[in-house]
């Protein structure tokens, strides 16, 4: 039986794997729009954009794109998940996400999928060790 551990941020996600006893990272999901600064992502690396006097002004919502983003990296995450199920590659799921990206996870995983999770733990341990995700989500869990 193989559980896979996946640990997010609205920028990156670790995947590992558990099998009899072993922990293993198996894969790494980047979101590189999601680390940059919002105004870079909406101007080209400016921040705010220049009307035709001259003037800066700045071109919409920071956290509207930021979410956006992050809607969109969470489907990415939900989709991996949804072909390591369809591939029975994983028999089961551990999710540990930063509280707001849990959310955006969980409403675009499918229901097939949705069914597998064993746990959720709304926390970022994106940057934490194998060993420590091991003892904090692997070991009361699986």
């Amino acid at each position: 039986m193989t559980t896979y551990i996946v640990v997010s941020d609205a920028a990156r996600a670790r995947v590992f794997a558990h099998a009899a006893g072993n922990t293993r990272e198996i894969d790494n999901l980047v979101h590189p729009e999601s680390r940059e600064h919002t105004g870079d992502l909406r101007t080209g690396g400016e921040g705010a954009a220049t009307n035709a006097s001259g003037q800066q002004r700045q071109t919409g919502n920071d956290d509207a794109t930021s979410e956006k983003h992050a809607m969109f990296f969470a489907k990415e995450v939900a989709d991996y998940l949804k072909n390591a199920r369809s591939q029975g590659k994983a028999d089961s799921f551990v999710i540990a996400a930063a509280p707001q990206f849990l959310g955006h996870l969980r409403d675009k995983m499918d229901s097939n999928t949705r069914d597998m999770v064993v746990k959720e733990v709304d926390k970022d341990y994106s940057k934490a060790s194998i060993e420590e995700i091991t003892e904090k989500l692997v070991k009361p869990y699986v």
